[in-house]
């Protein structure tokens, strides 16, 4: 592990997998974009249906905010509920008074981003390959005031042990751990959600990823009432659409903890197949981040923009990885999708492998 400033960035902290499936990528198969592919179910498609009706009254996120509360057994004063986990990273960076903030890198660009946008000079941790991309809290200086991880990391895939994060909290220090992709983890273990005995703590959902509602934008943060009270006042009014609203109570509820806990088991074997599936491909120089524990696995192999080309070519868009820090232009990043759709990727993937097909 290093630690870099972030002065010049070196990266485009605002490219995104839906950038490979714009325009004239929209009828790829879409292997770039963490969503998953087979939502919204129905029964929520018609909850937020059911919410038109309402719309010329101003939002009221009370009820909302008392399930997600609820959800994670806390007070609704440590809950906020945003505009998907974006609008948090974009309220913490704001809001939130701080001197040396430091992103933990290879992971999403967006906590970076914000605080770039709001002035403030950020200094980076680069986890290693070569140490699995693991956590090692003694590589955050100490005078770090505001530290951001993922867990589990996108674009890397690790789950890191939710000790090992707790060991970044200390009196003084904020920290904030984006959890975006924690429900698509079997029992959501290493969860800090719902913990309050964490100094400092910030937790990040998104009810985006597995429920298939980016368009919606609508997750939250779990914190003290303290620090919850100061994003609020950063917060402009009626910040969550009363769709996006009927969506939060909708997927904390017990059917939708049920469902998304079925898909997230479901979600472990079909990347299993998809690993299983890769690793066929060693030969060929590709290597797979392992243990891989989010719905996204993190790949490296030989001319990694060349095979992107030929595999949108082919029909298939993954993720290029150059744009997080600590990662090169010989990454990748791909999708956990159904077992159909990854064999027809790793068939198109031995195609692309061999420029000269």
């Amino acid at each position: 592990m290093r630690t870099e400033t972030a002065g010049g960035t070196g990266h485009d902290l605002r490219h995104h997998g839906d950038a490979e499936v714009r325009d004239d990528g929209a009828a790829l198969t879409d292997l770039a974009v963490n969503v998953r592919a087979d939502t919204p179910p129905v029964w929520l498609r018609e909850e937020i249906a059911g919410s038109l009706s309402s719309l010329a009254a101003y939002p009221d996120g009370r009820a909302a905010r008392a399930a997600v509360a609820a959800r994670h057994g806390l007070p609704v004063e440590r809950v906020l509920l945003t505009a998907g986990a974006a609008e948090a990273f974009v309220l913490l960076a704001r809001a939130l008074e701080v001197r040396r903030p430091v992103v933990v890198h290879p992971q999403f660009t967006e906590p970076e981003a914000a605080l770039r946008d709001a002035g403030h000079t950020v200094d980076r941790v680069l986890l290693r390959e070569e140490e699995g991309f693991r956590l090692d809290p003694a590589a955050v200086p100490e005078d770090a005031d505001l530290v951001v991880v993922g867990n589990p990391t996108n674009p890397t895939s690790v789950l890191h042990p939710a000790e090992t994060v707790v060991r970044l909290a200390r009196p003084g220090r904020t920290l904030v751990v984006d959890e975006a992709f924690m429900d698509a983890v079997p029992g959501e273990r290493e969860a800090l959600a719902g913990r309050t005995g964490v100094p400092g703590l910030v937790v990040l959902r998104s009810l985006t990823k597995t429920w298939g509602l980016a368009g919606l934008r609508v997750g939250y943060v779990l914190a003290a009432p303290g620090i919850i009270a100061e994003l609020e006042r950063a917060q402009p009014l009626w910040p969550v659409s009363t769709p996006a609203l009927v969506a939060a109570r909708a997927c904390v509820a017990p059917r939708a903890l049920a469902e998304a806990g079925h898909a997230a088991h479901r979600i472990a074997g079909d990347r299993a197949h998809l690993v299983t599936g890769l690793a066929a491909f060693a030969a060929r120089g590709v290597r797979v981040v392992e243990p891989a524990e989010g719905p996204f696995v993190l790949v490296r192999m030989p001319d990694a923009a060349g095979v992107r080309r030929r595999l949108r070519a082919l029909g298939y868009a993954v993720r290029r990885g150059d744009t997080f820090p600590g990662l090169g232009e010989d990454w990748v990043r791909v999708a956990v999708r159904d077992r159909a759709t990854v064999n027809g990727f790793l068939r198109a993937l031995s195609a692309a492998l061999d420029p000269s097909g």
